[in-house]
């Protein structure tokens, strides 16, 4: 066993190759062969190093001042979802206690082209981390954090004991939506899923499937509708976006009988199945009932009012700002729940009586 943390010195040396070389494999700033750059980890993972101090770009406070927000699906998409940008004025407020700024990252450690250009959760100065949702792929990145001792809270996400989960209550308000539906008599019901983690996405699902769901929040509001509804048939989307929604909802109204219902993961799904809906010549809620779930606002929806469950997006950011500064200060960081609001609009009705 080493008597102590090995070196970027000792990671050249067993590479073969000069420090500079080394570091620079880790700090990404020059671009290095892919061959080379393998070699280079490989020794360090044989030797246990892990890379540079997160804090040491700024030794006399010992703190980079920045927190790094770790998203799985690409940031070129992640804002165009409101309760993102939501949960981020939150978390932002959150940690401006702190002084610190916030670092956009997606784990692009497997990307040697990606790794090389951009930081990593490897090579950035981070003095914490706040994850946005936790599929298996997040969960990688978890161990990337542990093996650098970086504080880490998950938002919307399981990512085991002593990470702090800043969790809303999926699958109870999801039921209690689907529940509202049974009791106007909805029986003949379909589910349009958020990304779910499988391959392919936006298309149905077979059953067997739905165990290999990664997704923590897919699954637990697909657990709340089929708590009511154990048989419906489920979509899954590919994103959360109108555009998503009017695709699945094309494929569900092509069935015949069309369900007299759809349960939508999200509010911007729910409008996009209402745009199919009508496209089919459908009313809403006349001849379809549609929920959706998250209670944002939906630019050209009206005259439609979502049913729907709303959620504290901004309350969850600012409770995740709040967990990364008392972890920081030494403090312990609680887990908390939030709970959803269910609202009735006029995109639901009692079902019509069937020919």
């Amino acid at each position: 066993m080493r008597a102590r943390r090995a070196t970027i010195a000792d990671v050249a040396r067993a590479a073969g190759v000069s420090p500079s070389t080394a570091s620079v494999v880790f700090s990404g700033r020059t671009p290095v062969s892919d061959a080379t750059r393998q070699r280079v980890l490989a020794a360090a993972a044989e030797l246990g190093y892990t890379g540079p101090d997160p804090r040491a770009a700024s030794l006399r406070r010992g703190r980079s001042g920045i927190v790094g927000v770790v998203f799985d699906s690409p940031l070129s998409s992640a804002f165009l979802d409101p309760v993102t940008t939501q949960v981020m004025d939150g978390l932002t407020e959150g940690v401006a206690e702190l002084g610190a700024g916030v670092l956009l990252l997606r784990d692009n450690s497997k990307d040697p082209d990606l790794a090389d250009a951009q930081p990593t959760l490897m090579t950035a100065p981070i003095d914490a981390a706040v994850l946005i949702g936790c599929s298996t792929v997040m969960r990688e990145s978890l161990d990337v954090m542990r093996a650098r001792n970086i504080p880490v809270v998950v938002i919307e996400g399981d990512a085991g004991e002593g990470v702090p989960q800043i969790r809303l209550d999926n699958r109870e308000a999801q039921r209690q939506a689907a529940s509202h539906l049974a009791s106007l008599g909805h029986r003949r019901v379909a589910i349009v899923t958020l990304p779910s983690g499988l391959d392919s996405p936006g298309r149905w699902m077979e059953h067997a499937e739905e165990s290999r769901i990664s997704v923590d929040v897919t699954r637990d509001r697909l657990s709340g509708a089929r708590d009511v509804y154990p048989d419906a048939p489920a979509f899954a989307a590919a994103a959360s976006s109108i555009d998503e929604g009017f695709a699945a909802g094309r494929a569900i109204f092509a069935a015949r009988p069309h369900p007299t219902a759809v349960i939508a993961q999200s509010d911007l799904l729910a409008a996009g199945v209402i745009r199919a809906a009508e496209e089919a010549g459908l009313r809403v809620p006349d001849d379809v009932s549609v929920t959706g779930f998250d209670g944002v606002i939906v630019d050209g929806l009206a005259p439609y009012a979502l049913t729907t469950l709303i959620q504290p997006s901004t309350e969850k950011g600012r409770a995740a700002g709040d967990a990364v500064a008392a972890m920081l200060e030494g403090r312990d960081a609680a887990s908390l729940l939030f709970t959803c609001v269910f609202r009735e609009g006029n995109t639901t009705a009692p079902v019509a009586r069937e020919a």
